[in-house]
């Protein structure tokens, strides 16, 4: 990192020291000849599936601006299952069908981190800590995730997500109207900081603001260009490699204060360093899940608690479920706080005794989370369809092709809890990967999804209203667009709440 630093140093003074008129019409012209190189010659394998017809440039723009339009459209204009694209100098191999989606959950040879790294590219390449990541190392991160989510260390989880959640959902006013992409992700970060760090970072509410405003900067920077060409010193990257820098302190930092105080706390830090890994293995752990682990939790919690205001009947449904759950305060005394006794609740019991609850969480996944898989091919050749996708392709799977297929779910816009997974079909449920390609953090974020819903729903009142305070006529529909909220129209979707007599 002291590299790092020092390369942004040097590019920080010698951009102020230039005109700045000159420095960028330098940059645009050197971008613009690299990008005329590499659509002039491409280097990635071809691949034997039909090509879109337009301007590689048009592909790069529509890939990370409009995703689900621009996939969808390709297999339309197309008209096959499998088409290829270019990103610059890399060839993209999109898949859908039950074929397409048959090989790419089933296959062993598609990578994970470098289809992650090199297309989606969310945090600059750090060696050692956010990129070259030997298998060893991965299956590392994957071992301590899996440990973290024994049934003991969820367990002693629970009552400080519940915590988390009484905390800041007791700041708020005791009624007024919120936007939930906001303030429901503010809780699913403060829990992500608790449940994969440090005690101690979760604890300072100052720190946990600066690392969320540090990874919005992050989203933020993620552009074309610091995607594609991340040796490019563009604006963007430099604001990306800053923030990354400044995570990266406040991680070590944290692991330093822990080893100077020889003070054990009961969190994810400590497993990481009683088990003995090492510096870059801990660093990379936090800095990996934390973005991965609050965004998508974020936009499940947010249209989670979204989708059942606009839905009284499951509403209802799901308050008499976690009522049922819920011990009551004893007769003498003071009245016990609801996540005091939401604590209570056995591990097994959320897990096993919430049908409606998992019911809910299950379609939330499939209507409103905008996932693309995507992996790198290392090898050997795969034959999707007839169809060749060489050896060091990219490949591309939309979780739209299964959940949002009216053949497969009728109506597939609509939210009903009620229907049932399509079981004609291989794989007809992606909401948490499948196959080969399972999430490893599953059984964390339902539990999380599951304490905080039920925060919310037993200490608001709430109804879902636009910005005119009226129930809005259409319901508001995710964005696919939006790869990383799924938010909807602009000015559509508030929360009209009130607290409850239940006291936080």
């Amino acid at each position: 990192m002291c590299a790092i630093g020092s390369h942004l140093e040097h590019a920080t003074n010698s951009w102020s020291s230039a005109s700045g008129t000159v420095q960028l019409a330098l940059l645009f012209t050197a971008a613009w000849v690299l990008l005329a190189i590499c659509f002039a010659r491409p280097r990635a394998p071809e691949s034997g599936a039909a090509s879109l017809p337009q301007h590689p440039f048009f592909n790069i723009w529509q890939f990370y601006r409009r995703r689900f339009d621009f996939i969808n459209s390709g297999f339309r204009v197309t008209g096959k299952p499998v088409f290829q694209f270019s990103l610059l100098q890399h060839r993209v191999v999109a898949l859908s069908g039950e074929s397409g989606r048959t090989a790419f959950f089933n296959s062993k040879s598609l990578d994970l981190h470098e289809g992650f790294k090199v297309l989606l590219g969310a945090i600059p390449i750090v060696p050692g800590v956010t990129s070259d990541l030997h298998s060893q190392r991965i299956s590392l991160i994957h071992k301590r995730l899996a440990s973290l989510q024994r049934n003991e260390s969820l367990t002693q989880l629970i009552p400080a997500i519940l915590e988390d959640c009484r905390r800041i959902m007791s700041s708020w006013e005791s009624s007024g109207t919120m936007d939930p992409f906001d303030k429901i992700y503010d809780v699913v970060f403060q829990t992500t900081i608790r449940s994969l760090s440090s005690a101690d970072i979760a604890d300072d509410a100052s720190l946990v603001a600066r690392l969320k405003k540090l990874y919005g900067r992050l989203d933020s920077g993620t552009t074309p260009a610091s995607v594609l060409m991340p040796w490019l010193p563009s604006p963007a990257m430099i604001k990306k490699l800053w923030a990354t820098k400044e995570v990266y302190q406040i991680v070590t930092r944290a692991i330093k204060t822990r080893l100077e105080s020889g003070i054990s706390r009961n969190d994810t830090l400590q497993m990481l360093l009683d088990a003995g890994d090492d510096h870059m293995a801990i660093v990379g752990f936090i800095m990996g899940l934390l973005i991965a682990g609050s965004r998508s939790t974020g936009t499940t919690a947010s249209w989670l608690i979204t989708f059942i205001g606009g839905h009284p009947d499951w509403r209802t449904k799901v308050i008499a479920e976690l009522n049922d759950i819920l011990p009551s305060s004893p007769p003498l005394g003071p009245p016990r706080n609801l996540s005091t006794r939401l604590a209570t609740i056995p591990l097994e019991t959320w897990e096993s005794s919430t049908p409606v609850l998992d019911s809910l969480i299950r379609e939330t996944l499939r209507v409103a989370q905008p996932h693309t898989a995507m992996r790198k091919n290392t090898g050997p050749d795969m034959y999707v369809d007839n169809t060749v996708v060489p050896t060091g392709a990219f490949v591309v799977y939309p979780f739209s092709d299964v959940h949002l297929n009216p053949a497969m779910y009728p109506a597939p816009r609509k939210f009903d809890p009620s229907r049932k997974t399509d079981e004609k079909s291989a794989f007809g449920y992606l909401g948490w990967g499948a196959g080969n390609h399972i999430c490893q953090g599953q059984r964390l974020a339902r539990l999380s999804l599951k304490l905080i819903a039920s925060m919310f729903l037993l200490g608001f009142d709430y109804e879902v209203v636009d910005q005119t305070g009226k129930p809005p006529n259409p319901f508001p529909l995710p964005d696919w667009n939006d790869i990383l909220t799924c938010r909807p129209m602009a000015g559509s979707c508030y929360l009209k709440y009130e607290r409850t007599d239940n006291p936080l």
